[in-house]
């Protein structure tokens, strides 16, 4: 599935604020059911994520998005956030949302939110793998114009 992120709009103030680093911090991406409802206006540290998925092969928080990246392109004033495809190898689960969070601060009050990706519906594994294949654009893509 390929999956594009919507930022959350608290995470331009933690960003801002110097609570997020994407390329030096822990980021992380976990997994919620159909019955979290994502709030871009309000849900801005990890405290407000519910319904995190549980079942086997998955640990709770999700995993690690090693090598997140940070490029800006001058000609089309293009900021992309983008990093590796994620798997959850031989799982047992059922997921709607990726949300995606600065793990590195020390609970889950000041763990910033940076996006979520909707992943157009339930999606199960059962003894399999589940795969979030990021856009080719990007993770996260923003104009400045």
């Amino acid at each position: 599935m390929a999956a594009t992120a919507k930022l959350y709009g608290p995470a331009m103030k933690s960003a801002f604020n110097g609570e997020i680093n994407w390329t030096s911090h822990t980021i992380k991406v976990m997994l919620c059911t159909s019955a979290y409802t994502p709030d871009q206006d309000v849900h801005q540290y990890k405290s407000s994520v519910t319904n995190e998925v549980t079942g086997t092969g998955y640990t709770a928080g999700g995993l690690t998005l090693t090598t997140p990246t940070v490029n800006y392109t001058a000609g089309t004033n293009t900021l992309v956030l983008d990093g590796p495809d994620l798997e959850w190898s031989t799982s047992t689960i059922t997921a709607r949302y990726a949300v995606i969070y600065d793990g590195t601060p020390g609970t889950d009050a000041t763990r910033p939110l940076i996006a979520y990706a909707d992943l157009g519906g339930d999606v199960s594994t059962t003894a399999g793998k589940f795969t979030i294949t990021w856009d080719a654009a990007g993770i996260i893509t923003s104009t400045t114009a």
